[in-house]
Order: structure tokens, then sequence, then C-alpha cells
């Protein structure tokens, strides 16, 4: 499916892959940074990544399984910001394992989000109208997250 944005939101995901070529070279240290803080930040969010159950919370933002599941996660962010809004074939396969198996809550992918902006914002020069820009973007993104959840019976 196409959808029909605003030209306003069409450059926010303009705006914000002018600032991701940082990440894209080194998706391996940016994810990490990316779920270090978002465990710190949030530590709830650890229980939902069972994998990671055994690591010190020390020694997180340095595990190599950490910084390559946060690479897999900003990957596929830059595979949602390239599609600009035309991304229902890579969202859905995404709602449904991340709904019927990891059980994720939609409100964490605002919270990763959030930390991804504070991120950019301190690494890769995201500025402020950038930043608005990327809450715009995922703003889209988790709402049609949340309407494939919704599809799907997850409530999460």
């Amino acid at each position: 499916m196409i959808y029909s944005f605003p030209s306003q939101i069409m450059a926010n995901f303009d705006t914000v892959l002018k600032f991701w070529g940082p990440v894209e070279a080194d998706y391996d240290a940016y994810g990490g940074l990316v779920l270090s803080r978002l465990f710190t930040e949030h530590p709830d969010t650890l229980k939902l990544f069972p994998k990671f159950a055994g690591i010190a919370r020390s020694d997180l933002a340095g595990n190599t399984a950490v910084s390559a599941h946060g690479a897999t996660v900003l990957k596929k962010l830059g595979e949602l910001l390239r599609a600009k809004g035309d991304h229902a074939a890579i969202l859905k396969p995404m709602a449904n394992s991340h709904a019927n198996k990891h059980k994720i809550p939609i409100n964490n992918f605002k919270l990763i989000a959030e930390v991804i902006g504070k991120v950019m914002g301190e690494k890769a020069g995201l500025d402020a109208g950038g930043q608005e820009a990327l809450r715009n973007v995922m703003a889209v993104v988790i709402a049609d997250m949340e309407a494939n959840y919704k599809e799907l019976g997850f409530t999460g």
C-alpha cells in the first residue's frame, strides 16, 4: 500500500535520512549505544530481551550480542526510512513477529524511538529540527505498527 502523505511528512523522511550516514556507517556501534541507553533509561525493557538476561548491566554497553541486535534494529529502521511511508511490506512481518513471537508492547517502540533520537543527536549531529522530523516519522511508523497489532489481535 502506498500512503499519500502530506509533503511535510515526506520532508521529515528526507531530513532524517540526511543524518543517517553515520548510523549506516557503523550500525554495530550505534546499535550498542541505542540498546544500552534504552536499558539504562528504561530498565524494564531489558525483560523483553531474554537473550540478554545473563549479561551484567555494567557489561551491556560493550556486549557484542547487544550491539548486533541494536544493529538489526537500526538496519530495519533504515529500510523504513528509505521506504518513505511505503512501508507496509516491511512493517507487516515485523509487526507479526513482534506481536506474536516477541510480545513487544507498542509503547516500547515509542521508548526506543526517543532513545534513537537522543543518540543521533549526540553522535550523528541530528539537530532539533532533525529530532522533530524523527519524532514525526516514528509517529507514522508506530501508528502503522499499532494498526497491524490490532489486526493481529495483539493489545500489548
